[in-house]
C-alpha cells in the first residue's frame, strides 16, 4: 500500500465511521476503496468489516445519553443479531455475491417504512396499541438483518432503524442509538468470526480503518443526534435512495 493509498483508505474510514452513526451505509465508501487499492473483493469485505468495528461502537458511545433506559430493548435483541451475524459471515465465506440483485429493493423499502413511520405511530396511537418493547415481528427482522449485516452490510443501519422505528413507538434518535449498538454487535461478531476463521485479512488497512472509523464515528454523533426527527427522516430517505440506486446501476 503507497502513502497515497493509506490517505485514501484513512478518509473512507472517517467518512464512513461518521455517515454509519448517522445513517447506515459507510461501507459503500470504504469497501470501494479498499477495491480500488488492490485487494480483491473477498479480502476487501472481510478487512471492512473489520475495520469498522471501532467505529460502530464509537458511534454507539456517542449515542449512549439517548439509549438510557433501553436496556432491555438491546439486551433482548441480542440473541437475534448475534445469530444473524453468525450466518452472514459463514455465507460470506461460502456463497460470494449472493445478495447482490435483492439489497437494492431491501433498501427501498426500508425507505419507504421509515418515512410512514409517523403515519403507523399515530394510528396505533388511536387504537391504543403503543408497543414499546421488541416483538416477534422484530426478531426475525433484526435476525435477517444481521446475516446481510454479517455477510456486507450496505444500507444495514437503514434497514434496522426502518424495522425499529416501525414497529416501536419511540423517539427516532432513541431508536438510531439502538440502531447503532446493534450494528456494533453484528459488526463485531462477524469480524471475530473471519479472524477465528483464519480468513486472508488486510491487516495494514484494517488499522487504518480502526482508527479513522473511530474518528468518524464521534463526528458522526456529534452531528446526527443534533438532526431533528424530521430532519433524520429526509436524510436516511435520501442517503437510502442513492444506495439502492447505485447498487442498482454497479
Amino acid at each position: 500500500m503507497t502513502p497515497f493509498d493509506a490517505v485514501a483508505v484513512a478518509a473512507a474510514g472517517l467518512a464512513a465511521g461518521a455517515i454509519n452513526t448517522i445513517v447506515g451505509s459507510g461501507s459503500l465508501i470504504t469497501f470501494p476503496t479498499l477495491l480500488a487499492v488492490g485487494y480483491d473483493a473477498v479480502t476487501a469485505n472481510v478487512s471492512n468489516t473489520i475495520g469498522l468495528v471501532p467505529g460502530s461502537v464509537s458511534g454507539a458511545i456517542g449515542y449512549r445519553r439517548e439509549l438510557r433506559g433501553q436496556r432491555r430493548r438491546i439486551l433482548t435483541l441480542l440473541p437475534a443479531a448475534v445469530l444473524g451475524a453468525v450466518t452472514g459471515a459463514i455465507l460470506l465465506l461460502a456463497v460470494p455475491g449472493a445478495f447482490r440483485e435483492i439489497v437494492p429493493i431491501l433498501i427501498l423499502i426500508a425507505v419507504g417504512l421509515v418515512l410512514v413511520q409517523p403515519r403507523v405511530a399515530r394510528w396505533r396511537a388511536q387504537q391504543g396499541h403503543i408497543r414499546e418493547h421488541p416483538g416477534p415481528a422484530l426478531h426475525v427482522g433484526v435476525f435477517l438483518t444481521a446475516i446481510y449485516g454479517g455477510y456486507f452490510g450496505a444500507a444495514q443501519g437503514v434497514i434496522l432503524l426502518a424495522l425499529l422505528a416501525i414497529t416501536l413507538d419511540d423517539d427516532l434518535q432513541r431508536l438510531n442509538g439502538v440502531k447503532n449498538v446493534i450494528a456494533a454487535v453484528v459488526n463485531a461478531v462477524a469480524a471475530l468470526w473471519f479472524i477465528a476463521a483464519r480468513t486472508h485479512i488486510a491487516w495494514l488497512a484494517v488499522v487504518i480503518l480502526l482508527v479513522s472509523s473511530s474518528i468518524g464515528g464521534q463526528i458522526g454523533a456529534l452531528v446526527g443526534r443534533r438532526i431533528p426527527s424530521n430532519a433524520l427522516r429526509a436524510v436516511i430517505a435520501v442517503v437510502g435512495t442513492a444506495v439502492a440506486i447505485k447498487l442498482l446501476i454497479a
